[in-house]
């Protein structure tokens, strides 16, 4: 249980730090390119899609990887959102986020059903 545990919390803290740094990156080239703001919410669900994707791969391990997978990607988008909400001081939450969660429950259970299957035939 306590290996589980870590499992999910150690991917939920490796997607966050992901989705700050593709966010940092993000910002850098629209800063450098004058991208269009219109594109900044595509890409940003993208990057978390992978971020969850990265932490789940990395990091869940054994068996219940479609359990710990959701947890992980839902805990994920509510942390992003909170980390992010915090960085730009506006907590608004709409039935988008909603949407963003099952999204993340989606990437995490595939990340984390690859995960352990990869892990036993490693």
């Amino acid at each position: 249980m306590r290996t589980n545990v870590l499992q999910v919390v150690k991917s939920v803290l490796s997607a966050v730090i992901f989705s700050l740094v593709f966010v940092l990156i993000f910002t850098l080239i629209i800063q450098l390119f004058s991208l269009p703001m219109t594109a900044v919410k595509p890409v940003n669900q993208v990057f978390k899609i992978l971020a969850i994707a990265g932490g789940g791969l990395l990091f869940i391990r054994g068996d219940k990887g479609l359990i710990k997978g959701v947890v992980h990607g839902v805990l994920s988008v509510v942390l992003t959102f909170l980390v992010f909400s915090l960085i730009s001081t506006s907590f608004s939450i709409s039935w988008l986020f909603l949407l963003e969660l099952v999204l993340g429950a989606c990437a995490g259970a595939i990340s984390g059903i690859i995960a352990v299957n990869i892990k036993k035939n490693a």
